[in-house]
């Protein structure tokens, strides 16, 4: 710390500046700033309050962190119990679940890249996961919930891995659609002049794309027919054997 000004006193409070030899978003200042705190609440009946540059930042990361950690876990829990209700099933919607994971987490690496590389900007706003995630969860559940309702419908009639297939022909050009549209919408964002709205526009477009081009008709479906009818357990869907899906040794031969 390089040095502090002579308090100023009022109605019984005493206020004065330190000023940091460290950057105010630099690590270092921010444990210089928990040290204050805790030497200042330390002094009885004092009731200190340590402010500035540094501990704004500080704060507003630790808000952050607490909102992912708390927010991201509910939207997926309640996302979940939805997707469970209207499959009728516990494997697909978590099948389901891990995709959109896997599509917010691929999202955010390809941008994070970009924007070091491509880009060259400083850095990310601290509440930057949280609005991607929102924003490709609403997304991809729609997606999600689009194609495995018409996929369920064609597997009571066709077999799960037949109607993946069906499923997808028949959803997957509006899906297409919807995607590049909703795409494009979020693009135009990288056009403004505030890093941070460039950001979120970047990742969600990316996001967006990642998820209709290969989750959506790429992953989902490969997972489909991967599991079978096992993908509808426990529901009776899964109990029910088609020509497609039937034993090795009670096939035709």
């Amino acid at each position: 710390m390089a040095g502090t000004t002579v308090p100023v006193v009022k109605d019984g409070q005493a206020y004065f500046q330190a000023t940091l030899t460290s950057p105010p978003d630099s690590q270092a200042a921010k444990d210089t700033v928990d040290q204050l705190r805790t030497a200042v609440h330390a002094v009885p009946g004092a009731d200190a309050k340590v402010g500035g540059n540094a501990a704004v930042l500080l704060d507003i990361g630790r808000a952050a962190a607490h909102d992912n950690r708390v927010i991201i876990p509910l939207v997926l829990v309640v996302v979940l119990v939805i997707l469970g209700a209207l499959l009728r099933a516990v494997i697909g919607p978590l099948v389901l679940i891990a995709t959109v994971v896997l599509s917010y987490a691929a999202a955010l690496g390809i941008s994070a890249f970009a924007f070091e590389h491509f880009f060259h900007f400083e850095g990310q706003d601290q509440a930057f996961p949280l609005f991607v995630f929102v924003f490709l969860v609403a997304l991809g559940i729609d997606y999600n919930i689009f194609l495995m309702t018409r996929v369920r419908e064609e597997a009571d009639h066709l077999g799960t891995r037949a109607g993946a297939v069906a499923g997808l022909a028949a959803t997957g050009g509006v899906i297409t659609s919807a995607g590049l549209i909703l795409a494009s919408t979020f693009a135009v964002l990288g056009t403004l002049p505030l890093v941070g709205f460039a950001e979120i526009g970047f990742a969600v477009a990316l996001g967006v794309l990642l998820d209709t081009l290969v989750v959506r008709s790429v992953l989902v479906t490969a997972l489909t027919m991967d599991l079978g009818r096992h993908l509808w357990w426990p529901s009776a869907l899964s109990r029910r054997h088609h020509p497609d899906q039937a034993p090795a040794d009670a096939r035709p031969r």
